[in-house]
């Protein structure tokens, strides 16, 4: 069934066209992914067939009565409401009726109002949905309820936005970058979300396991043409080669019958038929196709390096902690030349403190480190470039020097290497402040690369890059012969340029783990099944729990139907608390010693809520059975 038809759209900005008369359908139950470069216009695409923005040509026809909801990048919210106000003020039906239900557990002395909204609830079986989109909140760590969005982050509006949509359950869910600010948990939770419902989706991703995992058709834009894929990431891949190859056996025909053609050309006498006329005709739309050539813009990155020394990093029993929460205990580790590591763990557990300590912005509590004469950070955090007011993109690049050092001696300009990372000249010439976000990540990077580290930190490099410049990247990074450690929900990304993981797992536990990041799934998989097998195998305590099974209505015991009922207001109250915590951070006049303590709060606070919240979902997940 067909939901939505898009016909010979387009869309451009002054001279600059970015895409022109595309056409393509959507039908029901359909799970697509858009690809293509940045700036190619796969955001206005979006924008368009959900209603945000009007085409130049061709038009837009969806069918009767359907319902689209479309997730952007930066959602716009109500600043005024709350998490559950925003929930609540979608116009959901079934939500009203929760909402009415809760008003009236709250005025027990009004029975028929009551009874009116218990009946309501039984009617359209709210009791199965309050429970699954209070499990949404959750898994997307929106917990604290009453929270003003306007005190959100970003990435805590994105989630918001991503819940609302979730739980409204539209025909059509139009996507646009929706991993972004979510954690590697949060991820693999959504894509089984999205197998399990029977929703139809329309996407623009860099996740590329995402789009392997989810997607069951993807549409391809290169150079204005609309190419689809009636498959996952792996079979556009391989589909996709096999096209370029056509294509360039045809242009490779193309130039030897140009040859012909152009001979024939300049033969002919000044007088020309009527037949020979047709030919030159023709002669010249062969020229136009033996001609034509594919803008890939590789990324070529060949930066010098300082060569590394044989002390690279050594940390001898480094410890750190904020108060209770310790992050580091007794941690020893020696990095050797070459190696690549990736680190995983939620949040809270000390991921961002050990770059911080590795690199010297954070002091540790005991231990010592280490750091060889040879080496040289290259750091890029989440917060991304710092550029000063009015600086434009060549400024940021020239206070590194003019002229950039490659290997064996060569080099090349300021200007040449902003090309490189696909800045022509007229965007060179562009303010900072008006790049958009993936730009302003490519810039940054390239002002990182371009200081010639041989110790690389990247922490969640791959948000908002798009498919074409990861692949150039992680071909730098696969030949990059310094030490590499890189914090990123990337998976895809992880698996690609890592071989082995430091798994964060809190109060200052570290593992290192000799593969990849789907290595260790497969590992952490296996030993689900060897605690099952292991139960299996005890006849005693199969029985037992056998007879819980049968006897046992609901599936929790009275004691943990109450604990599970406390554990919500519980952890509100906590998230409540850190919100609280979070809002005097932005007060000012705030004295070192103060900083401290409430950092120190904060991390006890975000351990206690971590817990809660894990035995909640181990109660809420035997209530699903």
């Amino acid at each position: 069934m067909n939901l939505l038809t898009v016909e010979n759209i387009s869309k451009s900005y002054g001279e600059l066209v970015l895409f022109s008369d595309i056409s393509f359908g959507i039908n029901k139950d359909q799970k697509i992914a858009l690809i293509a470069k940045n700036g190619t216009g796969k955001t206005s695409i979006l924008n368009i067939i959900s209603g945000k923005d009007s085409t130049e040509t061709g038009r837009i026809t969806s069918r009767k009565g359907i319902k689209i909801s479309f997730l952007e990048q930066e959602p716009d919210l109500n600043p005024n409401l709350t998490i559950e106000e925003t929930i609540f003020d979608s116009g959901n039906e079934v939500l009203n009726v929760i909402s009415k239900y809760e008003e009236a557990v709250q005025n027990p002395d009004d029975q028929e109002a009551y009874q009116t909204a218990f009946e309501a609830m039984e009617r359209l079986n709210a009791w199965d949905f309050e429970t699954q989109y209070k499990q949404i909140l959750f898994k997307l760590n929106l917990t604290e309820l009453d929270t003003k969005v306007g005190v959100l982050s970003g990435g805590q509006k994105k989630r918001l936005a991503m819940a609302n949509a979730l739980i409204n359950k539209p025909d059509l869910l139009i996507l646009d970058e929706p991993t972004n600010h979510l954690d590697l948990q949060m991820i693999e939770w959504l894509e089984d979300f999205f197998k399990k419902e029977s929703i139809t989706l329309f996407m623009v991703t860099h996740d590329r396991y995402f789009l392997e995992r989810v997607c069951n058709e993807i549409i391809e834009l290169d150079n204005n043409q609309l190419y689809s894929y009636k498959g996952n990431y792996s079979y556009y891949l391989e589909k996709r080669e096999a096209r370029l190859e056509r294509e360039a056996v045809e242009q490779h025909k193309n130039k030897i019958l140009f040859k012909k053609e152009l001979d024939w050309m300049r033969r002919q006498p000044k007088a020309r038929t009527t037949k020979s006329k047709s030919r030159i005709d023709d002669f010249f739309e062969i020229k136009s196709k033996a001609h034509q050539r594919r803008q890939e813009h590789e990324v070529q990155l060949e930066l010098n390096m300082e060569r590394l020394g044989s002390k690279i990093v050594e940390l001898h029993n480094v410890s750190k902690a904020f108060g209770n929460s310790t992050m580091l205990n007794k941690f020893d580790y020696s990095f050797s030349k070459g190696e690549r590591v990736g680190i995983i763990g939620k949040n809270g557990t000390g991921k961002s403190t050990f770059l911080n300590v590795l690199t010297g912005t954070e002091t540790i509590d005991s231990g010592k480190i280490v750091i060889g004469d040879t080496i040289k950070f290259g750091y890029y955090t989440q917060k991304g470039i710092a550029a000063k007011e009015g600086q434009k993109v060549i400024d940021v690049i020239r206070e590194f020097g003019d002229f950039i050092p490659l290997k064996k001696g060569r080099q090349i300009s300021a200007q040449q290497l902003l090309e490189r990372f696909l800045f022509d000249r007229k965007k060179q010439y562009d303010y900072v402040e008006k790049l958009s976000g993936g730009e302003r990540k490519r810039l940054y990077l390239c002002t990182v690369l371009i200081q010639n580290p041989n110790f690389l930190i990247l922490d969640e490099p791959t948000n908002d890059l798009d498919i074409v410049t990861l692949n150039v990247l992680e071909s730098f990074l696969l030949d990059f012969p310094g030490c590499l450690i890189v914090v990123s929900h990337d998976r895809y990304f992880m698996d690609k340029i890592v071989d082995h993981l430091f798994v964060f797992k809190g109060d200052g536990a570290i593992e290192d783990f000799p593969g990849n990041y789907s290595d260790y799934r497969a590992y952490e998989s296996s030993k689900v099944i060897e605690e099952r097998e292991a139960k299996a195998s005890n006849p005693q305590k199969t029985e037992k729990t056998n007879w819980k099974e049968k006897n046992a209505s609901p599936k929790l015991s009275y004691i943990e139907q109450k604990e599970y009922q406390k554990l919500e207001k519980e952890i509100q109250k906590l998230e409540k608390e850190k919100q609280d915590l979070q809002n005097k951070f932005a007060g000012k006049g705030m004295s070192g010693d103060e900083i401290n303590q409430l950092s120190i709060e904060l991390g006890n606070l975000e351990q206690k809520i971590e817990i809660k919240t894990e035995r909640w979902f181990e109660l809420g997940s035997i209530l699903e059975g």
